[in-house]
């Protein structure tokens, strides 16, 4: 399932939009601006963000409160007043116009993840290679074969194969994957990709490396 974090200062307003979206099938958290900083940083990425600027006459200043999510893709909802004086910024993906039906808002999402997984196909699975992972069914397949992973090892899996070629530290993989509230080391995190590729690779197929001294990455060109 696609995870979706709503960013606002009218928190009932947010609410109120974030419980559409999960009605199109979306999980959604919810926060204020002045907690996004921290809740995005520290807890597991969300696949796209979704900032609500109607309640300010700066959709700019209320980006920039949210705090670093380049590596997020971004909408901001607007309202038509504010049209004429709207810019986008540097890391806002899109834009909509409230007020909009939930479909809509929902076909904007899809849309912006589509874009940053050009390997998603329409049925909500990534694909790299022989590694197909159906993210509406928590299924994952190789060389069509069926593999059977824990959920850890799934979120795990799910997390390193959404952002192919980025480098990531066993530190930041316990955040993003674990949470910033859990307590386990570094280990925790060596013991599942070891666990993992023991389950997806064999001599014909190697998705992760180990960037030494560093972490881990997924390769998107595969051997």
């Amino acid at each position: 399932m696609w995870r979706v974090t709503f960013v606002g200062q009218d928190r009932e307003k947010v609410e109120r939009l974030a419980r559409e979206l999960e009605g199109e099938g979306y999980g959604t958290v919810v926060c204020l601006t002045g907690e996004a900083t921290t809740a995005l940083a520290d807890g597991p990425r969300p696949d796209a963000v979704v900032v609500d600027a109607t309640s300010t006459n700066e959709a700019g200043g209320l980006f920039q409160d949210v705090g670093e999510t380049a590596a997020t893709p971004t909408i901001v909802l607007i309202e038509e007043e504010q049209l004429s004086a709207y810019e986008p910024l540097q890391g806002i993906a899109d834009f909509l116009v409230l007020p909009a039906r939930a479909a809509e808002l929902a076909a904007r999402v899809r849309q912006l993840l589509r874009r940053r997984h050009a390997h998603l196909d329409g049925n909500n699975t990534l694909r790299c290679g022989d590694l197909a992972i159906d993210l509406a069914n928590y299924t994952v397949f190789v060389a069509g074969q069926p593999v059977s992973l824990t959920y850890k090892e799934y979120e795990l899996l799910c997390f390193l194969a959404s952002n192919p070629d980025t480098v990531f530290t066993r530190d930041t993989l316990l955040n993003k994957v674990w949470g910033y509230d859990f307590y386990g080391g570094a280990r925790t995190v060596d013991v599942h990709v070891r666990r993992l590729r023991s389950k997806i690779e064999d001599r014909h197929h190697s998705f992760i490396e180990t960037v030494r001294n560093v972490g881990y990455r997924f390769r998107s060109s595969l051997r």
